[in-house]
């Protein structure tokens, strides 16, 4: 609830002070307007039409956001699966040799929940590359640091020692026609998830709701005086105009913070559970020790 307040601080504060101006100024006699009710309820239909339109979009955002990610974790595990698959039987028919075709399976999955963590760290901004450096070798990691789309290089990276293992025959010669279709998804994922990201709601929703908002709060209190003042329970002006303005401004600020799903916010998609969801399972695949689990802070997921 503190964190409520505190997003809506301006809103409410705005709120309290209008409708304590009003109050005294009413009850000292200073000043005696009052407004019919219908305006009030005029203006708090129209800025329910914005702020329902404006959720209804952000939310659509942020389900999208989520399906792209549950893809991530499908085709992650798929992609592992072929490549263990793959590789395994290549051992078995005496194509490579197994030492060989362990560290290829590792490098590949390793790489993969990588690009994981890069796409997570891409989309937030964020330059902590050091939580996927045990992922992979000195010299890859050197090389995907001095990147600008670091996730687009590993994807790149994959492709091209797909590729190599064919020429090898540690991948039998149809294998790429099931594994590159899993590599052009997870560049179609994460050019959606850029496209989330780099493309905002149009800026007019926003200020219009914003505006709206505020004159639904100066006029409120104006039109609750003169039914309030014939009920004698005119100091029911200050809280009443709080309650119905806190309605309308949280319901306008979860449209705003759903609006973003990767800012790395409480409300966001929690991708670095994700990411660890990842990489908990394709090692696990692998037979190596797992990552420990993410668990909630405070109720919330990052």
């Amino acid at each position: 609830m503190q964190k409520v307040f505190w997003n809506i601080r301006f809103e409410t504060l705005t709120t309290l002070l209008v409708a304590i101006t009003v109050f005294l100024l009413h009850k000292f006699k200073v000043i005696d307007i009052a407004l019919p009710f219908s305006i009030a309820g005029i203006l708090g239909s129209a800025l329910a039409i914005f702020i329902v339109f404006r959720n209804q979009s952000s939310y659509a955002r942020w389900w999208e956001a989520r399906t792209i990610w549950g893809g991530i974790i499908n085709n992650s595990r798929i992609f592992a699966r072929q490549i263990i698959a793959n590789v395994d039987n290549a051992v078995a028919i005496g194509k490579t040799e197994k030492v060989e075709a362990e560290n290829y399976k590792k490098e590949m999955i390793d790489r993969q929940i990588a690009f994981a963590h890069s796409l997570r760290l891409h989309l937030r901004k964020q330059n902590h590359l050091e939580e996927f450096k045990h992922l992979l070798s000195e010299n890859e990691f050197e090389i995907i640091r001095q990147k600008q789309n670091r996730p687009n290089i590993l994807l790149h990276k994959q492709g091209i020692r797909i590729k190599e293992a064919m020429q090898k025959e540690m991948l039998g010669a149809f294998d790429n026609i099931s594994m590159e279709p899993n590599l052009a998804t997870f560049s179609n994922w994460q050019g959606a998830c850029e496209r989330i990201k780099n493309t905002p709601l149009p800026m007019n929703y926003q200020y219009f709701t914003k505006l709206f908002l505020y004159v639904f709060i100066f006029v409120l209190p104006i039109c609750l005086t003169g039914d309030f003042s014939k009920m004698n329970i005119d100091f029911m002006i200050i809280p009443i105009s709080f309650i119905i303005s806190f309605v309308f401004a949280v319901m306008n600020r979860v449209g705003e913070i759903n609006e973003n799903p990767f800012d790395n916010q409480i409300s966001d998609i929690p991708i670095t559970a994700l990411c660890n969801t990842i990489e908990r399972d394709l090692k696990e695949m692998l037979g190596e020790n797992l990552p420990e689990k993410l668990e909630p802070q405070k109720g919330f997921l990052y």
